[in-house]
């Protein structure tokens, strides 16, 4: 009886410890594993395919003397519109990023999507957040502010001072950056001297007459971005496991 027993107890262990059983083990794992990226890579095609439909916003440009950076809608971050200004030789410069993507959750502005649907450019991107960059050839700091721009207004957020080195564009917007200090919070400066600034920047153009042509650039970006995403993701779990 008890060699019985440990007989059916030996050949039990070595089918569950078989090469089959494990080579059998694998092969579900990788027709399961397979299974699931088809079904990833048939939904990324189906996306990827309905993206490419949707109309491009029509030709917008920007406002004169803005001109367009050579290459923005490629980089990461970066700036989008460059002109001179005055006699001092003035370098103005402005990136943009949407403003629901630079404010920290819960921070008190409208949402981009109230009405819940997917609409055209104006529905889906109609806050924009500005980084301006104003230097003077042979100074070592520029003027930089951070702005709400929206169809109708640009409001000030912040403005401060800060070496030319100092990280620029979107990467650094809800950034403080820059060494030393940064000013007043604008919102607790005197009101003749917000005024002043207001001024300042209407003066060299930065005011609601950008907002159709980033708001269209930021479109033709996002949508870029986005085939881009697909064919990425798609590429990796399509390709071929190395052995």
């Amino acid at each position: 009886m008890f060699r019985r027993a440990a007989a059916s107890t030996f050949f039990r262990h070595a089918l569950s410890t078989s090469p089959y059983s494990s080579s059998a083990a694998a092969a579900a794992a990788a027709a399961s594993s397979s299974a699931v990226n088809s079904i990833i890579l048939r939904s990324l095609k189906e996306h990827f395919l309905e993206v490419s439909k949707m109309t491009p916003p029509p030709k917008v440009s920007p406002p004169k003397p803005y001109t367009i950076v050579k290459g923005a809608l490629d980089q990461a971050s970066g700036p989008v519109l460059r002109r001179g200004y005055g006699d001092a030789g003035e370098e103005i410069s402005i990136s943009v990023a949407r403003l629901a993507n630079i404010m920290p959750p819960g921070a008190d502005y409208d949402s981009d999507d109230d009405d819940g649907g997917g609409g055209g450019v104006s529905e889906s991107i109609s806050q924009l957040f500005l980084h301006v960059d104003i230097s003077r050839p042979g100074s070592s700091k520029s003027l930089q502010f951070l702005c709400g721009l929206y169809p109708d207004a640009v409001g000030i957020h912040s403005v401060c001072l800060r070496p030319k080195t100092a990280e620029s564009g979107t990467a650094g917007l809800a950034g403080k950056g820059g060494d030393g200090y940064q000013g007043r919070i604008f919102q607790e400066l005197d009101e003749n001297v917000r005024d002043a600034f207001h001024h300042y920047i209407e003066a060299r153009g930065i005011n609601e007459k950008l907002f159709p042509f980033l708001q269209a650039w930021l479109y033709v970006k996002d949508h870029r971005n986005l085939i881009r995403w697909f064919k990425s993701v798609g590429t990796l779990i399509s390709e071929p496991k190395s052995e």
